[in-house]
Order: structure tokens, then sequence, then C-alpha cells
């Protein structure tokens, strides 16, 4: 592969204040970069997600995304999407209001929205209450209990996400866990009381892909908005904070309507410039 200068963005993706989001790198016109060319990139940048936007192979598609953590390549993940989307628009000054980006799912539509963009929830290839065995796992290696895990669900959308509804956003914050014992990409949300920042508190654990916890997590937020209006637990649009823990002060909105559940976000480019690759 011949190394050369290529387009490049970093962009905050959630932020509920200025720098309060999660970053993703986005290397634009990436064709003919090499997988661990790829691969080596994203453990350079050590952030939770970069991407690589190339051509489209399907029809329909305005680009094509593969999306990096330090550890693995994903067939989706939420704030990459949304952020290489900013990117992609910027780049190609584009004043589209709809896009549809192709990746490892297939393709996700995308539409402009405050401050932002926001992602079509993409259907889950795994579904459904986790288990009593499985509860008691997830619950072990969040320090807690299996009782105080009010429910649990598979929302694996491709990262291979399970979630527990623990009682309050209180004790969402105060989870210390045990990543050794981590068996699955785990997120965890509790609501908040009326007059807070948001609707909800969620966090998100990753360290089988290099990821810790994750500071805003949209493919996270597009299995718990895809459970929680399939089973009644949301009936309008609600906002979700996240990264409190970890520094960062991410602002999500989920929302139904007749075109599916979108989890929106503010979208703004720290970084413009050239990589070498």
């Amino acid at each position: 592969m011949s190394v050369r200068s290529r387009p490049f963005r970093q962009v905050d993706v959630f932020p509920g204040t200025q720098l309060g989001g999660n970053p993703v790198a986005v290397v634009l016109d990436a064709d003919g970069i090499d997988d661990d060319t790829m691969r080596a990139f994203a453990r350079w940048t050590n952030l939770s997600e970069t991407t690589f936007v190339l051509p489209p192979t399907a029809s329909g598609a305005d680009y094509r995304l593969r999306i990096f953590t330090p550890a693995a390549e994903l067939p989706f993940a939420g704030h990459p999407t949304l952020g290489s989307a900013h990117a992609w628009a910027e780049h190609t000054d584009s004043a589209a209001e709809h896009l549809v980006q192709e990746c490892g799912v297939g393709l996700v539509p995308l539409r402009r929205a405050a401050d932002g963009w926001a992602l079509a929830a993409p259907a889950l290839i795994r579904s459904g209450p986790a288990s009593d065995d499985e509860i008691a796992t997830i619950a072990e290696s969040l320090g807690l209990g299996a009782w105080d895990v009010v429910a649990a669900e598979w929302v694996d959308n491709g990262p291979g996400w399970v979630v527990a509804v623990l009682r309050d956003a209180e004790a969402v914050l105060a989870i210390q866990p045990d990543l050794e014992r981590m068996r699955f990409p785990t997120g965890v949300v509790g609501r908040h009381s009326v007059g807070a920042p948001a609707d909800w508190e969620v966090r998100a654990f990753v360290p089988g892909l290099g990821v810790d916890e994750d500071p805003v997590t949209g493919s996270l937020n597009a299995g718990i908005g895809t459970w929680f209006f399939g089973s009644g637990r949301a009936t309008g649009p609600y906002t979700v904070r996240q990264g409190v823990r970890v520094g960062a002060n991410g602002l999500v909105l989920v929302s139904q309507d007749a075109d599916g559940i979108w989890v929106a976000g503010a979208t703004r480019s720290v970084i413009a410039g050239t990589v070498h690759l």
C-alpha cells in the first residue's frame, strides 16, 4: 500500500456541553488502505472507535463505513455512524437532509437533527430476556446482587449488547465493575427523578473490545430504545445522560416515529486536517 495524505476529522458526538461527548476519528477517502493499517491506526488513535469512509458497494448508499475499536472491527456502532455522517457531509459540502450508510449490518438511514444527526436503530441480531444464569453473571461483573437487577435484556445490534435496568440513576452511577469478570458488552440504565438533566442515566462497559467504559454509546442507546419502545417502557421521546463517571457529559435523544426508532445527538468537528496512511 502506498502512503498518501487523506482528509481527516475528529468529531465530538453527543456532547451535552463543550467537549462533553465521545470523539471519533474519521479517515475520509480511505479507499486503498489495507486492513492491517486500519487496525494499527485505530490502536494508535486509542479512541473508542476510528472509522474509514469508503465508496459504497450497495445500491442506495452514499458511502461505506468500516468501524474499528482499538481491539476489533465492529459491524455497527452508533457514535461513529453519527460522527462519520457529519464528517462526510462536511468534507463533501453536502446539504442533504438524509443519508444512507453502508456498513456490516447493512444500510443505516440517517437524517439531520438539531445540531447534528440522527440514525435509525438497526434491527437486533439478538433480543429477548437474559437468563437467570446470565443475570447472575452480569450482576457479579457489576459488583451487584442479582436482586439489584430489575430487568435484563439482550439488545445486540452488532457489538453484542446485553443491558440491565437498575432501580434508579443513582444506582447506575454507583457501580464499580469488575471488568475481569465481564463476559458480555454490558449496558446499565436507571431512571432519573423529575427535574434531572435527563430522563435516564446510562453506562456502557466493553472491555473485550479494548474500551473499559465508553463515554457515550449510540448502538447501546439504539438497542435500549428498541427494547423500551417495543415493551412499552417508553411511550414518547426521552433523553439519556451518559459518561459522567469517565469525565464526559453526553446527551442522547431517543424517539420513535413511523419511520423507526431514532438516536440523535449533536456532532461537532474539533480537528480537521490530513493523515498520512
